[in-house]
């Protein structure tokens, strides 16, 4: 995976003082986040959200990162959806990618592992959040649900990956 900037990590680390363990640093420069890592005894989820400094389309479900493999896509989608996923390595992290534009917020959660999170959604501004869950029960299959207004648009991008190694 490549590497965030120092910049973007510590905003995030600050803004999350209380609930982060730690944080890590290995999205590209372009993306301009940051991926707080929340810890708990049956694993960890990593979680990034900031607007898109090279705007791509809603329309366009985010990419992967290099060695991650897809499981699952939505293409531009208004209001709410499902999308299943399949079985993965028991070692490998599920990872949630979601691209959405216009005002209004959205909830994603994930089953069966009930994993949920919030992403705010600014009318003429693609914002992306980028989650990886590296907890327990990820590796069955499932299904992911967003909830959102008629008048936000999303794309999201489901995958499977090696977890990413904590600082």
């Amino acid at each position: 995976m490549s590497h965030r900037t120092p910049v973007g990590l510590i905003i995030a680390c600050a803004a999350a003082l209380l609930t982060v363990a730690a944080c890590t640093s290995d999205r590209t420069d372009a993306e301009q986040s940051s991926r707080p890592t929340h810890s708990s005894d049956p694993g960890s989820a990593k979680i990034t959200t900031a607007p898109s400094a090279t705007r791509p389309a809603a329309q366009k479900p985010p990419t992967l990162d290099g060695g991650e493999t897809l499981a699952g896509r939505q293409n531009v989608t208004s209001g709410s959806a499902s999308i299943p996923f399949g079985k993965g390595k028991k070692s490998d992290a599920l990872i949630v990618a979601v691209n959405c534009q216009g005002a209004g917020k959205i909830k994603v959660a994930v089953q069966p592992v009930h994993a949920s999170f919030p992403l705010d959604c600014v009318a003429g501004k693609v914002n992306t959040t980028y989650n990886e869950m590296a907890i327990k029960g990820v590796e069955r299959g499932g299904v992911v649900s967003v909830q959102a207004p008629s008048g936000v648009r999303w794309s999201m991008t489901i995958g499977r990956g090696a977890p990413a190694q904590e600082e």
